[in-house]
């Protein structure tokens, strides 16, 4: 039985676009998102999230919130 009074945690997972991105771990890429674009080297992929490193910083960018991503 659930308790409805504890919140319940859940996430979606897009298994294309996880699946793709992780054939470019280590490439250059311009990643538009909701906020706007970045560009720079992917060096991370998780279900959930990505890190993109822009001039020696790192982005963590949610997936869901990728509109398009355009390799380099």
């Amino acid at each position: 039985m659930v308790d409805e009074r504890m919140p319940q945690l859940f996430s979606l997972i897009d298994p294309y676009v996880y699946q793709t991105l992780c054939t470019v771990v280590g490439k250059m890429l311009t990643v538009e998102t909701t906020r706007g674009s970045l560009r720079g080297k992917l060096t991370d992929v998780q279900p959930d999230h990505i890190v993109l490193q822009v001039n020696g910083t790192m982005f963590f960018v949610r997936i869901q919130q990728i509109v398009w991503v355009f390799p380099n």
